[in-house]
């Protein structure tokens, strides 16, 4: 009842299953060999079936497969399924799949789903408390995606065919299946891919998607506040939605909610906050597959003299950047000092709103590490 519960929206899986199976060396694709008198993609069916949240299956055939499949659904009278026809790459048969629920889709459309799940047609073995994660994770985030680490070692080879260099296996994931998308996200995503060489245009559309949103801590005191809705303003004007909080305390579900972090702290301020948050980031594993992005903010008053403290303070959350780099963390450093002119404090605040987006956008890791000044 807990995945009933939890699941309050409609769910719907993908299952390419076009495949000649090629690389098995077998006369049967392998979906639609037989164990124990069944076709294994008759298993994967039954196992989505089986989950009471799960409103649809698309299966995606070949053509000359799609009258075996028909069958298949109604020897073992498998009630929840569509069938529709596949492409001449597995990408293009996916989005076949996701048709069925567009307008363009051939003969009933079905519902449209708020998450849908992609999963191997030959792979019938999944527990329903991990796909129930990978869904809610998929309806918070926009997509999510079972991961394993490497265990082989990985590596790069040169053109000539000689050992380059060897991956650091701790900084990298296997993806595996299943996987779980809003469905307007990745139905875009498939509809702006043609052509084999358009799949730099998905990761684009996914990577923009992140850069959407960003968690803007402001801090309690008077001017953090004033340059936070400041910073706001000049963000959301470029089309960054901006939550704004005082502090990362109690607020877990929402540092969730996106990959992108701005931090304002002034010279009084304890780094713990930012430790806590670095802390938290790794322990839920939220950097594991895509960067995320800390713009720590240092605020510092224009009468403020430059003390051993402060220094010591810029120091560290400058050590702790290059540590955390290591984890898939980016963390930058920009300063601004404080001044009661308007003209010269507005163009601080625009300039840092520049180095801000610029720092979400590109997220290079070779500017943690040092201090930049707005």
């Amino acid at each position: 009842m807990l995945g009933r519960d939890a699941v309050e929206f409609p769910v719907a899986v993908v299952l390419p299953a076009a495949g000649c199976g090629e690389r098995t060396g077998l006369s049967t694709p392998k979906q639609f060999c037989t164990f124990l008198n069944r076709p294994l993609i008759s298993f994967t069916i039954e196992t989505f079936e089986r989950i009471p949240w799960v409103e649809s299956i698309v299966v995606v055939v070949a053509k000359e497969s799609h009258e075996l499949m028909l069958q298949i659904i109604h020897q073992f009278q498998h009630a929840k399924v569509k069938v529709v026809e596949g492409g001449t790459t597995r990408h293009r048969s996916i989005f076949n799949g996701l048709q069925a629920f567009s307008e363009s889709a051939e003969g009933p459309v079905l519902p449209r789903p708020k998450v849908v799940i992609i999963h191997d047609a030959v792979r019938p073995f999944i527990e329903e408390d991990f796909l129930l994660k990978i869904t809610l994770a998929a309806k918070e985030q926009g997509a999510s995606g079972a991961i394993r680490p490497l265990v082989s070692t990985v590596i790069a080879t040169t053109s000539e065919g000689f050992l380059d260099h060897s991956l650091e296996r701790t900084k990298y994931r296997a993806s595996e299946m299943p996987q779980g998308f809003l469905y307007d996200v990745i139905y875009q995503a498939y509809q702006r891919v043609t052509y084999k060489r358009d799949l730099a245009a998905a990761e684009s559309i996914i990577k923009e998607t992140l850069l959407l949103s960003a968690c803007l801590i402001s801090g309690a005191m008077a001017e953090t506040i004033e340059l936070s809705n400041r910073l706001q303003k000049n963000l959301e004007s470029n089309h960054m939605a901006v939550d704004v909080i005082p502090c990362t305390k109690e607020n877990n579900k929402l540092l969730l909610k996106t990959r992108n972090f701005i931090q304002i702290s002034t010279s009084g301020a304890s780094l713990s906050e930012t430790e806590e948050m670095v802390k938290f980031f790794k322990e839920s594993k939220h950097a594991l597959l895509y960067p995320v992005v800390i713009v720590w903010v240092h605020l510092r008053m224009s009468d403020e003299a430059s003390d051993i403290q402060t220094n010591e303070e810029l120091t560290a959350i400058m050590d702790l950047s290059m540590k955390v780099k290591q984890g898939n963390i980016l963390l930058y450093c920009v300063q601004i000092i404080y001044s009661k002119v308007p003209e010269l404090w507005e163009r601080s605040v625009a300039r840092l709103s520049e180095i801000t987006e610029s720092l979400v956008r590109d997220r290079n890791p070779v500017l943690t590490g040092q201090m930049l000044q707005a």
